[in-house]
């Protein structure tokens, strides 16, 4: 590890200007910050079914689908075009001045979104707005908390200290699925008011303790390339997004020309982006970064780790939520929460391996660990792709388990990796280029895996929907009519905790034609997940071998990143 004169300065100068505890005042700042934003990218999932009926609005009619995508959606989508900016931008004005007035903008729109006084369209759009306005706000606390922490740690103690910051914000997406469970079973509105003490306090306490660090360096604000990336990466993951949703016969709308334009028009900007970058004087995408070997590996790792897992959580929910859990008893409308207890042990993967192997990183660098945890989460996605549609849960625990700690095991020692690899001055920006690979990652699982589970679904879903149908009477017209429905309202039902058949049934009147013991079985608890459960293993064996493709790539990728590097800021980046 080659330590520099520059960094032991920046150690002095931490314990000179702030004292020694000051790098734990940072930390635990940072972390509170990385929980919050990323509770908040999860809490609505679970939420949705409360927030709509709140505001008097059936996200599952077919016009209403747009407003459900860009409230689980828009928030990821924010914040994978901006953290760059911004991250651009602390650089330039200060990491701690960009951070602090992201814990103001994050808890006012906390406030303007519990406090939606509109019903039905214009208050999803009302929610929506706010949503993004608290994303990019979320945007600046994570666009600079890593450099912020990679400032005040000195080198032998990063990987430790972003372990703890990385592990507890990738945790907080699941604890915004059991949080979010319990808070809208009293009132949908808790879901945004429980942000706004924590970013109260969040913000008085970053002001008050937070200092700049890093010598700020007066540049140019690079419009041209903020625009260009901005446009090309907002249009490129809203057409991937709008590619979940039908089109015309299709179960998907990757046959629409929109998507098509956009999904070309974007590369395009995003090409445009990366030729202006080489050119401008001070871009905000340090193009030179990626001569850095460690920075390009970990990356581009980061972004096939972050394929691989992000769709997991709704996999994961719709399995339980759709399947397993009304199997075993329980109701559709409490199979939400439910969902995220039992999905706890993943959590639990996370908080163990992260912290541990971001300390052992720092002895031993991050090469093997961060390998090593993107296997194991690939064998954990194989075992889950072999497990029986109605599991034993102690073996679905063992292997979440293991997917959270290959998980923890790689994202602590690859971020601290990436962010010792690039110099002081430009922190800010890596760490928003970091963030912006993780969160587009994150975008395209989400709309790769949801496209190839419905897809999935379409190929069989019909003829076993519409036989099951049949065979408690309901007439052959309806029941066809209804089983070549686009399956991404079946699927968003199981999301959302709504039972599914009665509400691709209840519309058509036959509900009350049909015997009461007809009824009370289609209607039941078992009648559609032991309905759906042959197509959904078969969706769900191409979603988990896609994601076990991407976490052995990964790991090669992770593998090729080269021996444990520090970049020494007194002498040009060596490729090792």
């Amino acid at each position: 590890m080659a330590t520099t004169a520059s960094e032991h300065a920046e150690q002095a100068g931490d314990v000179a200007g702030h004292g020694r505890a000051y790098k734990w005042v940072a930390l635990s700042n940072t972390t509170l910050a990385m929980v919050m934003a990323t509770i908040d990218a999860s809490i609505v999932i679970i939420s949705m079914p409360a927030i709509f009926r709140g505001i008097h609005l059936n996200p599952l009619t077919a016009g209403n689908v747009t407003y459900l995508l860009w409230m689980i959606i828009g928030y990821l989508l924010v914040q994978s075009v901006l953290v760059v900016t911004l991250g651009r931008l602390g650089d330039i004005f200060g990491r701690v001045k960009i951070y602090n007035l992201g814990f103001v903008v994050f808890t006012a729109a906390s406030i303007a979104l519990s406090l939606d006084p509109l019903l039905g369209q214009p208050g999803a759009l009302w929610l929506i707005g706010w949503r993004l306005a608290q994303a990019f706000g979320g945007s600046m606390l994570m666009a600079n908390s890593a450099a912020i922490l990679t400032d005040a740690f000195p080198p032998g103690q990063r990987g430790m200290a972003l372990g703890i910051n990385q592990i507890a914000g990738i945790s907080g997406q699941f604890v915004g699925l059991l949080l979010g469970g319990l808070l809208a079973a009293w009132d949908w509105r808790l879901v945004f008011w429980v942000n706004v003490p924590i970013g109260l306090f969040g913000t008085i306490w970053a002001y008050r303790s937070l200092r700049e660090i890093a010598t700020t360096r007066r540049a140019r604000i690079d419009w041209i390339g903020n625009i260009l990336f901005a446009a090309g990466a907002g249009v490129l993951l809203t057409a991937i997004t709008f590619g979940i949703r039908p089109y015309g016969h299709s179960a998907t709308g990757w046959g629409n020309p929109r998507v098509d334009a956009g999904l070309i028009g974007g590369a395009v900007l995003l090409a445009a982006f990366c030729v202006v970058e080489q050119k401008v004087p001070d871009p905000m995408f340090r193009m030179r970064l990626f001569r850095i070997r460690a920075f390009t590996a970990g990356n581009l790792a980061s972004l096939l780790g972050a394929v691989a897992r992000g769709g997991l959580q709704f996999m994961l929910v719709i399995w339980l939520a759709g399947i397993w859990l009304p199997l075993h008893g329980y109701d559709f409308a409490d199979t939400p929460l439910w969902a995220g207890i039992y999905m706890l042990p993943l959590t639990a993967g996370f908080l163990l391996a992260g912290p541990v192997s971001g300390y052992l990183s720092d002895r031993f660098g991050a090469r093997p660990f961060a390998t090593a945890g993107l296997l194991v989460a690939a064998c954990c996605f194989i075992g889950l792709m072999l497990l029986p549609i109605d599991f034993p849960y102690p073996v679905f625990a063992a292997l979440i388990f293991g997917n959270g700690v290959g998980s923890g095991l790689f994202s602590s020692p690859n971020t601290a990796a990436i962010m010792s690899s690039v110099p002081a001055r430009h922190r800010g920006a890596a760490s928003g280029m970091r963030s912006t690979f993780q969160n587009s990652g994150m975008s395209l699982s989400i709309g790769i895996f949801f496209s190839l589970m419905i897809a999935g679904l379409a190929s069989t879903l019909p003829r076993t929907l519409t036989s099951g149908l049949t065979r408690q009477g309901v007439p052959l017209a309806t029941a066809s009519g209804i089983a070549h429905l686009p399956p991404v309202s079946t699927v968003f039902a199981a999301l959302l905790g709504v039972n599914p058949v009665r509400n691709l049934l209840a519309p058509t009147g036959v509900l009350r034609t049909l015997p009461r013991s007809h009824v009370a079985l289609l209607t039941g608890k078992t009648f559609f997940p032991s309905l759906i459960s042959g197509p959904f293993h078969h969706g769900l064996t191409i979603v988990f071998s896609a994601a076990a493709v991407m976490s052995v790539i990964g790991a090669v990728v992770s593998l090729l990143r080269g021996k444990h590097f520090v970049f020494d800021d007194e002498s040009p980046p060596s490729v090792q």
